[in-house]
């Protein structure tokens, strides 16, 4: 598995960002990627309305990967 961040990937926060109202684990996702290091992540609440687009250095950030498993 790749380690790279690319667009549209859905990623979780590993530090809390105050500044910007966001708490460790939040989950945003990838807009733009900005450089080898660095990306822009939007942030939805459930109704859908952005509350924060920022970005953040890839090393604060974990992909989140699902797993479809069938039952047998």
């Amino acid at each position: 598995m790749s380690n790279t961040i690319k667009t549209l990937d859905v990623v979780a926060l590993l530090r809390a960002m105050p500044e910007a109202q966001l708490v460790q684990g939040q989950v945003g996702t990838v807009v733009e990627v900005l450089s080898e290091s660095a990306c822009e992540v939007e942030f939805c609440g459930d109704d859908g309305n952005v509350y924060a687009t920022l970005a953040i250095k890839n090393q604060d950030l974990m992909v989140l990967h699902y797993s479809h498993i069938q039952a047998a």
